[in-house]
């Protein structure tokens, strides 16, 4: 009969459209058709600038992802904690311990460089993690390995409460923009390696806390060689209108993040409200159990541990947005344009003030995600990213730049090299 004939033919119809659907939606979540393309830059025309786009091949030539995924921001978000680094190296590091004078204790790890820098010098990278982070994170451990080997020391915050093993000594842990603990382990490398100079960097809510501890305070930059950061978001009052969106799916993201948060906030609740009234500890822990986005665990949490009255105050007064025109250092900020997390109208900071100052470069991907940046063949990507080679590329042209500078060039450092001259 003519009705089975025509079945068959309509059910490999449907199998047809199911076929291309499906197709579709692969090629428009892996963006397939997305061309590749060097990092957008806005720099001012110095004599610097040019000679570090000359020097760092990384920032001026083309960022190829890899081929499947490569050009989805979600799947390099969500495989930079994990794969690709799967074989990351285990650099080998002191544990340091800083007493504060609110009675917390800072923790940092401390990894010898594993060999010559190439310009003689003594450099140490202090390096800032992202939100609840540390140095036994894969993409820190990937980078530090690879900063070790080209000779520099490393020294990683370890963010107070986000290793699981330590106790808090005091009601407080890390926060959005506190700088409290980079100061002081910043404060422990100068004092311990009189003669080193400093590289620093700092990795999504780290590059908020470093360009903050630059720009608070002028002494800050002393002995600081450049600065970079990667993937943050410059203002978190701004951040916070975008994170309730679903576009990109960052109110999924921040979901996962509160999620995390609230796990390290449990695991040091005795550290945390031991002090309390049981009420006020029932209040919050009732309210930090039901919290699903970052912005409450920030309002009924976080804020308070530094005394702030609203999460408008918080966030106004831990962002980074109102300090970085202070740091006069060379300062590189590196953003991806499918970052999930960082939305598009909270780079207007970081072009702008590259626009205006001259030592400020500001590089934009078009893909990479969230300190993804793989890249590599088609399915497995090579441990080490476009991320760390930037960074390694760029400091590694500005120590060779204060090496062939001429004594006394009118610069940050002028008063340093003439007495060094002198000397």
């Amino acid at each position: 009969s003519n009705a089975s004939q025509e079945s068959p033919s309509m059910f490999d119809g449907m199998k047809l459209a199911a076929v291309a659907t499906v197709l579709y939606i692969i090629v428009r979540c892996l963006n397939l058709k997305s061309p590749t393309a060097p990092p957008d830059l806005i720099y001012q025309d110095t004599a610097l600038n040019r000679f570090l786009l000359k020097s760092c091949s990384q920032l001026t030539k083309e960022y190829i992802p890899p081929l499947l995924w490569g050009k989805s921001g979600h799947l390099q978000t969500a495989l930079y904690g994990k794969l690709g680094r799967v074989s990351s190296p285990h650099p080998c590091g002191i544990r340091k311990y800083l007493p504060m004078q609110d009675g917390a204790t800072a923790t940092f790890d401390l990894f010898e460089p594993l060999g010559d820098h190439r310009t003689g010098d003594d450099i140490t990278m202090v390096i800032c993690p992202g939100i609840g982070n540390h140095s036994e994170k894969h993409y820190i451990r990937t980078f530090v390995d690879y900063a070790q080997k080209d000779g520099y020391r490393c020294a990683v915050l370890n963010h107070l409460g986000a290793l699981p093993n330590i106790e808090l000594t005091s009601p407080r842990m890390f926060t959005y923009g506190c700088t409290w603990e980079f100061a002081s382990m910043v404060g422990y490398i100068k004092r311990a390696y009189p003669n080193t100079q400093l590289i620093v960097v700092g990795f999504s809510l780290g590059g908020n806390i470093v360009c903050k501890f630059l720009g608070e305070n002028r002494a800050n930059q002393e002995r600081v060689l450049c600065c970079v950061s990667v993937c943050q978001g410059y203002s978190a009052l701004r951040a916070q209108e975008t994170f309730l969106q679903w576009d990109q799916f960052r109110r999924f993201y921040n979901f996962l993040m509160a999620d995390n948060m609230k796990k390290i906030i449990l695991s040091h609740r005795h550290s945390l409200f031991g002090g309390h009234s049981l009420k006020m500890i029932d209040a919050d822990l009732s309210r930090l159990y039901t919290a699903t986005s970052l912005m409450q665990i920030d309002d009924n949490i976080m804020r308070k541990f530094h005394g702030h009255r609203s999460l408008k105050e918080y966030y106004e007064k831990e962002s980074c947005v109102h300090y970085i025109h202070n740091v006069d250092v060379p300062l590189l900020l590196v953003n991806s344009a499918d970052d999930p997390l960082v939305h598009d109208s909270l780079l207007t900071i970081p072009r702008t003030l590259a626009a205006k100052k001259p030592n400020v470069i500001f590089a934009l991907t078009l893909h990479g995600g969230h300190l993804g940046f793989f890249e590599g063949a088609v399915l497995f990507p090579q441990p080490l990213t476009w991320m760390d080679k930037v960074i390694v590329g760029y400091a590694n042209a500005i120590c060779q730049w204060e090496k062939q500078k001429p004594p006394c060039q009118s610069d940050h450092l002028s008063e340093g090299s003439c007495l060094k001259e002198k000397a």
